[in-house]
C-alpha cells in the first residue's frame, strides 16, 4: 500500500467527522433567527493520521440551516447536510477512490448530516452543541465544541472533535487495519455566517 492510496483513509474518516462536526449549534427551533452561511468563506477539514503520518482533507460542498440566537441557544436548531463525493485530499488517484463502497459508497449513501439535539452556552462566546451524526447509513451521537465570534454583521463559528471512522464503516476491508490508518480522525470547521444576533 503507497502512501497516496492510504491517504484516502484520512478522507473518508474526515467526512464522517466533519459531517458531525459542522455543526453542534442547534436543539428545537422556536422562532429563531435564521442565518445564512457564507459558503465561499467557510471549511470544513479533517485529518487523519497514515502510518503516524497526519494527512489534511476537506469537504468542497456543504450545506447548513441554522436558527440560533446565542443569547438563547437552548431553543436553537443546527442541520448539516455534506455531500460525500465532494470529499478530497488534493490527489487525483485518492479521491477517485472516496466515494466507492470500501470508503463512503456515495451510491447509497451520497450525503453526510448531523442534526442537533441540544445547545448549551458555556460562556464567553462558548457553546457545546450535541446532535446526531448520520453517515455511510450510521448514526452516532457527538457533542461539539464551538466557539463564536463576531465582527460588524458577520459572525466566524470555529471548533473541531474527533470521530471514529470505523464506527461509520469509512475504510473497510483492508482498509480497517488501525496500524496502518489510524482510527480517530479529527474535524475541524471554521463557518462564516451571517444574520445572527450578537452575543
Amino acid at each position: 500500500m503507497t502512501p497516496r492510496h492510504l491517504t484516502k483513509f484520512g478522507c473518508a474518516a474526515a467526512v464522517a467527522v466533519v459531517s458531525a462536526t459542522m455543526l453542534s449549534l442547534g436543539g428545537g427551533a422556536a422562532a429563531q433567527p435564521v442565518a445564512t452561511l457564507l459558503a465561499t468563506d467557510s471549511e470544513i477539514t479533517f485529518v487523519s493520521r497514515q502510518m503516524g503520518v497526519p494527512v489534511t482533507g476537506r469537504f468542497t460542498r456543504f450545506d447548513a440551516q441554522i436558527a440560533l440566537d446565542p443569547r438563547r441557544p437552548e431553543t436553537g436548531r443546527v442541520a448539516f447536510t455534506i455531500p460525500v463525493a465532494s470529499a478530497t485530499i488534493g490527489v487525483r488517484e485518492t479521491d477517485a477512490e472516496l466515494p466507492k463502497p470500501a470508503w463512503f459508497d456515495a451510491a447509497k449513501h451520497p450525503s453526510a448530516s448531523f442534526e442537533s439535539t441540544a445547545i448549551k452556552a458555556l460562556g464567553e462566546g462558548r457553546f457545546e452543541v450535541a446532535g446526531k451524526l448520520a453517515i455511510k447509513g450510521a448514526a452516532r451521537d457527538v457533542v461539539v465544541p464551538v466557539a463564536l465570534a463576531q465582527a460588524g454583521q458577520r459572525s466566524i463559528a470555529t471548533g473541531a472533535f474527533t470521530i471514529k471512522r470505523l464506527d461509520f464503516g469509512i475504510g473497510e476491508g483492508e482498509w480497517s487495519d488501525t496500524s496502518i490508518v489510524a482510527n480517530d480522525v479529527q474535524v475541524r470547521f471554521k463557518l462564516a455566517l451571517s444574520g445572527l444576533p450578537p452575543l
